[in-house]
């Protein structure tokens, strides 16, 4: 019985090794992820950004947003191309002054900034999003908490492909913090640090569910209740979709109008709230 198991055992080597080459090439050819973590290199992006709060009635506001995304490409370094153009509304209600929440669409416009793709330069992503907004005073600052959702359909630029669909789940802290006034008021420079972390999910998304994380300063100056301008810097980092472990980054310079008109009757306007981020 010992003999048995000794050619037993043998024969079990035997075959391992033979087997092994094919084996390893199989699971090569089908290894998706790195030994390692890569990252590419970080790319220059420019963004200018609108955002509009409209006042509708007591409780509603219209949400319209246009935002210009440029990046930068190996024909043009920095600010680059058009790299998408978003058009985003949504319907918000007030809760009450710290509260707030709203349901929309966006129309996102993707250009293809891959100057020797021979496939579309522009293709159409859909996307339905929702988020709540939570504002707390901190001292003489603002501090603000928003979940976001959108569900989104997104295209290759190759033609005839598929829509594919995927979620993306967000969270965003921020503070705004005034520098030459004991809180946030007509003519008040503040200064806003903000975090942001996007996940995603679905059938599409095997190794990839951080899709981006965002890391900003932002220099802003309260003109009016109405109206406010702002300028900072982004960091980001967040894994491509096609390999989770390629990690892309991005340097980005944002430009920010935020706009919030009130049309009503004086008599039906509430009082201040924080709605203008």
């Amino acid at each position: 019985m010992k003999q048995f198991y000794t050619c037993y055992g043998l024969l079990i080597l035997c075959f391992t090794i033979l087997l092994t080459p094919s084996a390893l090439a199989q699971d090569l050819e089908n290894e998706v992820l790195p030994l390692e973590s890569e990252f590419k290199e970080p790319k220059t992006r420019l963004w200018v950004n609108t955002y509009g709060n409209i006042r509708i009635s007591k409780r509603l506001f219209w949400v319209a947003q246009t935002h210009f995304r440029f990046e930068e490409t190996k024909e043009t370094p920095f600010i680059g191309q058009v790299g998408q153009i978003y058009n985003r509304h949504a319907i918000g209600y007030i809760y009450n002054k710290k509260v707030n929440a709203a349901l929309g669409g966006v129309l996102r416009l993707n250009f293809n900034t891959d100057e020797s793709s021979t496939a579309r330069n522009l293709v159409p992503e859909w996307r339905i999003w929702h988020q709540y907004q939570f504002a707390m005073p901190l001292y003489s600052a603002m501090v603000y908490h928003r979940i976001r959702i959108e569900h989104r359909w997104t295209q290759s630029f190759e033609e005839n492909s598929e829509y594919i669909f995927r979620n993306r789940w967000r969270y965003m802290f921020r503070m705004k913090i005034p520098l030459n006034s004991t809180k946030l008021e007509t003519k008040t420079l503040y200064i806003s640090p903000e975090a942001e972390l996007i996940m995603q999910s679905g059938k599409a998304v095997v190794a990839s569910p951080m899709e981006d994380l965002r890391l900003t300063t932002t220099l802003g100056y309260i003109v009016t209740p109405r109206l406010t301008f702002a300028a900072g810097l982004m960091y980001s980092q967040g894994q491509t979709l096609e390999n989770g472990g390629v990690f892309k980054q991005n340097w980005t310079m944002r430009f920010h109008m935020y706009f919030s008109p009130d049309f009503r009757k004086v008599r039906n306007k509430l009082p201040s709230i924080h709605l203008n981020d």
